[in-house]
């Protein structure tokens, strides 16, 4: 637990800390959207049940996708393996042990047509978590529609884009900081005129809270996050007003569940303002904090998997109590592997049960004027303010991570729970209490180790049947759009339609860009 608890709250809580129902609270679809972005909520609308998922190769997670559609879930959520991640493509030597192993391949545009082949692309919603090369995969999905048939101005779904978070607690980053901000910027100005109902960006809290973070971390720094991509755009002279309704973010439903719920409407509440009173912007929608939740890996445990289901309904509860826009739930066998066909659906079904079963759904925000819930909002925001204001004297969020602080204020949050675990403070329920002699085995799932020479001999073989002439001359523009500060995107988009792949664009902006170089923290 983050903030401090008390064991009773009363009225008296809420007096002391000022509260004012229509400044703090509002209605729901009103500034500060504490109590939700939309009038209606869920009455309207449910939320997205989505399902995170890709592994092996294309046909493999082809499979998974048509079989998460037939079981009800509403949005596809798509898993890259590490090389597609990194910018290198199956065949190097890097890659060797790792194809399609924590997500699916993804070479060429041969392969996204392989992925969603059968897949109404404009009428389905997609995220794809990549980072480092979510340029690259975006104009893949776009050439991949465009083949199709689909109006890409219709197509709506998410990259997560967030590179500040993998350089604080992921990994998979690629080019210095500063230049993998410009391809950022590129993508806003880009799809704001050709995909205009894409989310160019989930800013993402959710890594930052499995790499150890506290709640208030976690809200602190994905802010800090958006806070410089806002920033970052309206110096490459954007509107605010233009982009910023296209924003979303991504946060972790964790095991505390009341403060999961004052988490998120304290998030909610802290943007509005940051939007509204620090950037100037006009519009409405330009303040809303739009969201995706996923509960928590780093909480499922490997000792009594089963009990991986009782969390993450827990997590999902929070997520909707709170007010997410989209859900995915974890599966119980994630401990030990990718999702089998059996946890993926029961995974999705925590989520209908509480969609139609619990009632929760049918009344907005019905924690508001709780005498604790309130408080904790409250003391989280005063926490996530002081973070906030900590990174400003830093110099902003690039100068806190470039020095290491942000990686370290995780580090220590990480290490003191740590010890709270090993200690027995900190309960974890089959792992240091109430455990069991032996555990009996459960089916996990295995991805083929063939897959990787069938990926491989795949792509070398489309590489025989291009056009070289015109992969060269594509490759060489992504070159030249990279040294003369034009717009990356066109260029991606025409390399990928001319059949590069991610490793050779990624390779070509490595050439001029260069490479990040991680600080050491210690």
């Amino acid at each position: 637990m983050s903030a401090e608890q008390k064991s009773v709250y009363t009225r008296k809580d809420l007096e002391s800390i000022g509260f004012d129902p229509l400044s703090d609270l509002g209605f729901p679809g009103e500034f500060p959207f504490t109590r939700g972005i939309q009038p209606t909520m869920y009455r309207g609308r449910l939320w997205t049940m989505r399902q995170y998922a890709g592994m092996g190769d294309a046909e493999e997670s082809n499979r998974r996708y048509k079989f998460l559609l037939e079981q009800g879930t509403a949005g596809l959520s798509v898993a890259f393996d590490l090389p597609t991640q990194i910018g290198y493509d199956s065949d190097d030597p890097m890659s060797l042990g790792e194809v399609g192993k924590v997500g699916v391949a993804i070479d060429s545009i041969e392969d996204m047509e392989r992925l969603f082949d059968g897949i109404p692309l404009d009428r389905i919603s997609t995220s794809m978590t990549i980072n480092a090369t979510a340029s690259i995969l975006l104009a893949f999905y776009v050439a991949v529609a465009r083949r199709a048939g689909a109006d890409v101005k219709k197509l709506s779904g998410t990259v997560q884009n967030d590179i500040l978070k993998e350089y604080i607690a992921r990994g998979t980053y690629i080019y210095p900081i500063r230049h993998a901000m410009r391809i950022i910027t590129d993508m806003f100005a880009w799809a704001n005129q050709e995909v205009p109902e894409w989310n160019t960006i989930s800013i993402s809290g959710y890594h930052m809270r499995e790499a150890g973070s506290t709640a208030a971390q976690e809200v602190a720094f994905t802010l800090a996050d958006g806070m410089t991509y806002v920033q970052a755009a309206i110096d490459a002279g954007l509107d605010v007003d233009k982009f910023a309704p296209r924003l979303s973010f991504f946060f972790n439903a964790h095991n505390n569940f009341l403060e999961e719920v004052a988490k998120f409407r304290c998030a909610r509440r802290v943007w509005a303002h940051i939007m509204r009173d620090h950037f100037r912007a006009n519009n409405p929608r330009s303040w809303m904090l739009r969201f995706h939740t996923q509960t928590a890996g780093s909480t499922l445990t490997a000792q009594q998997p089963e009990n991986n289901i009782v969390r993450t309904a827990i997590q999902a509860l929070s997520a909707v109590l709170g007010g997410t826009q989209s859900l995915h739930t974890n599966g119980y066998d994630e401990a030990l592997a990718l999702p089998t066909e059996e946890a993926a659906r029961i995974a999705l079904r925590t989520q209908q049960i509480i969609a139609s079963e619990s009632g929760v759904a049918q009344t907005i925000d019905p924690f508001a004027g709780s005498y604790y819930i309130e408080s904790l909002t409250h003391q989280l925001e005063q926490q996530v303010n002081a973070y906030l204001d900590r990174i400003a004297t830093l110099g902003g969020m690039l100068r806190a991570i470039e020095q290491g602080w942000v990686q370290q204020e995780i580090q220590n949050a990480a290490y003191d729970y740590q010890r709270a675990v090993d200690t027995g403070e900190a309960v974890v329920v089959g792992v240091n209490r109430f455990t069991r002699a032996e555990e009996p085995p459960i089916p996990i799932q295995r991805i083929d180790e063939a897959l990787e020479r069938r990926q491989v001999e795949r792509l070398r073989a489309m590489r025989q049947r291009r056009d070289t002439l015109r992969w060269q001359s594509a490759i060489n523009q992504v070159k030249d759009h990279a040294r003369s500060g034009a717009n990356l995107m066109p260029a991606i988009l025409n390399a990928v339609e001319s059949y590069a792949t991610v490793g050779e664009i990624a390779a070509a902006l490595r050439e001029i860009f260069g490479e990040y170089h991680e600080s050491v923290v210690i």
